[in-house]
């Protein structure tokens, strides 16, 4: 009774203070790539799933970008070199109307000015940071594409799948440009049907391009080499871009659609 008493007197003794939880971190952990970059570029031709998957952790494209752009140089100064530049300009001249209804004179002067030192400065290097450019805007587009169907990419996520996805067919099709170009003979080289390509596994082979240069340009699309990419690329957009087959497909496809409408508009204005 009397120690109940003491107890009531004695004043509240303070709680002990406790430091309060750390912050729960809600970001989820940052993955580490499985592959090497060097190892990605051979295993995207064996396993693109896995090669995706490794991409999806850490995107990559510099050293894949570089190749395609590197042998897409070689070719141009191959092609000019073997053919000869001016011989390529005059045939190209010449599948135009407005050119053909140009006095010799006004012919002449036409060709020297394609001819130019300028005009090979600037095919030798404009052309190859076009490409350069196309894969940067490639990236882009299939970065909102795979966003717009409702998944989740980064513009670099959605560049290492466009570069990644061209990356094999690319390499293959234009050693095998090379190949040929080198055992071929410039006489037996018709630079209209080579406006694509020395090697086309499309219709568009056993077409004459200057007499149906819009069909032959249609025709052309259906290249087992795109076919090859565009497969690629839809799955490197499932994987990469966490979406499902069918949007993966519709923005391959409304891409190659727009491909065709440009070679077929490009192609009637070449020839009218």
């Amino acid at each position: 009774m009397n120690e109940d008493l003491r107890n009531q007197n004695q004043p509240n003794q303070p709680e002990q203070w406790q430091a309060p939880p750390p912050p729960v971190d809600n970001t989820p952990p940052v993955e580490s790539a499985q592959m090497s970059e060097v190892g990605t570029l051979g295993s995207i031709f064996f396993e693109p799933g896995a090669t995706f998957e490794d991409l999806r952790r850490k995107p990559r494209f510099l050293l894949a970008g570089l190749i395609m752009v590197a042998l897409f140089a070689a070719f141009i100064v191959a092609f000019n070199s073997k053919l000869g530049f001016e011989r390529i300009a005059r045939e190209r001249l010449e599948a135009s109307s407005f050119y053909q209804n140009q006095s010799p004179e006004q012919k002449a002067k036409t060709l020297e000015q394609q001819t130019s030192p300028i005009v090979k400065g600037i095919t030798y290097t404009v052309a190859p940071l076009a490409f350069l450019v196309t894969l940067l805007i490639g990236g882009l587009i299939y970065w909102l594409g795979a966003n717009a169907m409702g998944g989740s990419a980064t513009f670099l996520r959605g560049l290492a799948v466009w570069v990644y996805s061209g990356f094999p067919p690319f390499v293959v099709s234009m050693l095998a440009n090379l190949l040929v170009l080198f055992l071929k003979s410039p006489d037996d080289i018709d630079i209209a049907a080579s406006q694509n390509g020395l090697v086309q596994a499309s219709p568009a082979f056993f077409m004459n391009a200057k007499a149906a240069p819009v069909l032959n340009a249609i025709l052309g699309t259906f290249d087992l080499f795109l076919i090859w990419g565009w497969i690629l690329a839809a799955i490197g957009l499932r994987i990469v871009g966490k979406i499902s087959t069918g949007a993966a497909w519709a923005i391959v496809l409304l891409v190659a659609l727009f491909n065709v409408t440009v070679r077929v508009i490009t192609a009637y204005f070449q020839s009218s």
